[in-house]
C-alpha cells in the first residue's frame, strides 16, 4: 500500500478549541449479550441495508486519519460479531505508523479466544474487556445470557497472544458492589489493569437505572478503606483518570460521566455503524456520512466532518433520577462505547 499524500486540510478542532484526535468506530449495533444496564432484552437491530460496509468503514476511517485522527477504537455492540472484522482490522492496522498511532478494541470477550491472534497480527496491542463481576451467577444475571468461563478464557487467550488487557467494570449498586476487591485481585494475578465506569442513561431498559446507579467515590470506598490509592500522570486518549493502588501492580482508572463531568477535555468523535457522526454521546445531533460518501465522495465527507465539529457541544447533560427518561433514546450499542 502506497503512503497517502499528506493532507492539506486543517486538523480536527471543535468549536470550543478542543483538538479531536480519537475516533471510536462502531462496526455493529449487534451483540451476543443483553446486559441489563445497556440493552433491552428484546432488541431490534438495524437491517443490513442501513449499515456501512466494511469497505466504507475503512474508507471513512482512512479519511479521518488523513484529517489528523491518531487513535481508533473499534466498538459495537460487540465488534467481534461483525462479519469481516478481520479484514477491517488488518486494513486499519496498516495505517499504524502512517498517521495512526494506535488501533484498539472493546469487547465482551465472548468471541475473543477465536479472534485474539488475528487482532495481534493486525497491529492491535491493547484491548478493553467489559467484565462487571467474577461471580458466575451474577454474570449470567447482568448479561442475561453470558457464560463467565467463556469470557475468562477469552481474556487468557488475549494475554497469550501478547495483548495488554484492561477490564472495564460498570459500577452497579446491588449487583456488583462486593466484586471490586476480587476483581482487583484477579487483575493483579492475570496482568490486567482495571477501569471503573458509572452507568450512563442511554436508551430505554427494563429496569430503572436509578436503582443501580452508584457514584464511583462510593463504589471505591471499600478499596480506599483497605489500601491507599494515588493519582498518577497517565493518559490513554479516553476520559479515565488513573491511580496507582497500594501493594498492587494494577493501574486503576475511574470514568465518572455523572459524578465528575470530564467533558472539558473531550478529544473524541464517534462514527456509528450507520455512518453517522454523533458530536456527543449524550446528545442527538448528528450528521450522515454514509449518504455523503455514497453520493458525493470524499470531498462531501470532509465538509460534513467540519460541520459536525463546529456543532460539537461543550458537555453532555447526563443525570439519573428516579423514573427519569434516558438522556437519549438510542442505546449505547447503537452509538458505540
Amino acid at each position: 500500500m502506497a503512503d497517502p499524500p499528506p493532507s492539506t486540510l486543517a486538523p480536527l478542532t471543535d468549536g470550543h478549541g478542543r483538538r479531536i484526535d480519537y475516533l471510536r468506530l462502531s462496526v455493529t449495533d449487534r451483540c451476543d449479550l443483553r446486559c441489563r444496564y445497556c440493552m433491552a432484552e428484546d432488541m431490534i437491530f438495524l437491517p443490513k441495508s442501513a449499515v456501512l460496509s466494511i469497505e466504507e468503514m475503512a474508507e471513512l476511517a482512512e479519511r479521518f486519519v488523513a484529517r489528523g485522527i491518531r487513535r481508533i477504537r473499534l466498538t459495537g455492540g460487540e465488534p467481534l460479531v461483525r462479519r469481516g472484522i478481520d479484514t477491517l482490522a488488518m486494513r486499519l492496522g496498516a495505517l499504524i505508523g502512517r498517521g495512526l498511532d494506535e488501533l484498539t478494541l472493546t469487547t465482551n470477550a465472548m468471541r475473543l479466544a477465536d479472534h485474539a491472534p488475528m487482532l495481534a497480527d493486525a497491529g492491535v496491542r491493547r484491548i478493553n474487556v467489559s467484565l462487571d463481576t467474577l461471580d458466575p451467577a451474577a454474570f449470567r444475571h447482568i448479561t442475561r445470557v453470558g457464560d463467565l468461563g467463556v469470557a475468562l478464557d477469552g481474556i487468557a487467550a488475549a494475554r497469550a497472544a501478547g495483548l495488554a488487557v484492561k477490564i472495564n467494570m460498570v459500577a452497579l449498586a446491588g449487583l456488583n458492589e462486593d466484586q471490586l476487591l476480587p476483581m482487583l485481585d484477579y487483575c493483579a494475578a492475570n496482568g490486567c489493569d482495571l477501569t471503573l465506569i458509572e452507568t450512563m442513561p442511554l436508551g430505554e431498559v427494563a429496569e430503572d437505572r436509578s436503582d443501580h446507579y452508584i457514584p464511583l467515590h462510593a463504589f471505591v470506598a471499600p478499596l480506599r478503606s483497605a489500601r491507599a490509592i494515588y493519582p498518577i500522570d497517565k493518559r490513554t486518549g479516553g476520559p479515565a483518570r488513573y491511580f496507582a493502588v497500594e501493594d498492587s501492580p494494577v493501574t486503576l482508572g475511574l470514568i465518572t460521566p455523572l459524578s465528575d463531568n470530564f467533558c472539558t477535555t473531550c478529544n473524541r468523535i464517534r462514527l456509528t455503524v450507520e455512518g453517522r457522526i454523533y458530536m456527543c454521546l449524550g446528545q442527538e445531533d448528528h450528521v450522515d456520512l454514509r449518504t455523503a460518501l455514497r453520493d458525493g465522495g470524499r470531498d462531501a465527507v470532509d465538509g460534513l466532518i467540519d460541520s459536525a465539529l463546529a456543532g460539537k457541544p461543550r458537555a453532555h447533560d447526563f443525570h439519573i433520577e428516579r423514573k427519569s427518561k434516558p438522556a437519549v433514546a438510542r442505546h449505547m450499542s447503537a452509538t458505540g462505547g
